[in-house]
């Protein structure tokens, strides 16, 4: 927390493991750091993930997301998933997605535009941005989808030199 502060972070990021081994130690360390950045008016991002047991749908990323909120988190990340909507009509605070595991480009496009069509605010990708054939043009492409609400096709012809 001093290293935020120190570094004058505009936000910070905690993960919680609903459904997981650890999940009370997780959700308990998420409220105890909200509370302390909350001193510093740093809002805080929680990354929500969900046991190996339970399965990535909607129900279980509502769940982990509105749970996040509740307990003071002042955006969520989560993975996208069938019937996003749902994730975004049960949690009161903003949602963008995480990147997950590396796709091919025009799905990842694709991903990002539903996400984004569904009600997240933005995305949050790594792998798929840099582990990509031409990283500058997708994070362009991306950046379209979310800024400019460009279709997937428009996204694509971005990220292939067609268009500026």
């Amino acid at each position: 927390i001093e290293d935020a502060v120190r570094l004058n972070a505009s936000g910070v990021a905690y993960s919680i493991l609903v459904g997981a081994e650890f999940e009370r130690d997780t959700i308990l360390g998420l409220t105890q750091y909200i509370d302390e950045e909350e001193r510093y008016g740093i809002p805080v991002l929680a990354v929500t993930a969900i046991g190996k047991e339970m399965k990535r749908d909607a129900r279980y990323m509502s769940l982990a997301s509105r749970l996040a909120a509740e307990l003071g988190a002042h955006i969520v990340k989560t993975y996208f998933v069938n019937e996003f909507e749902k994730v975004i009509e049960s949690c009161p605070v903003p949602v963008v997605i995480a990147g997950g595991k590396k796709l091919p480009e025009d799905e990842a496009l694709k991903m990002a535009h539903d996400a984004i069509q569904a009600g997240a605010i933005g995305v949050d990708m790594g792998r798929n941005i840099f582990q990509s054939s031409d990283p500058i043009s997708m994070i362009k492409a991306v950046n379209s989808i979310v800024h400019k609400n460009t279709t997937v096709k428009e996204a694509l012809d971005i990220f292939k030199g067609k268009k500026k």
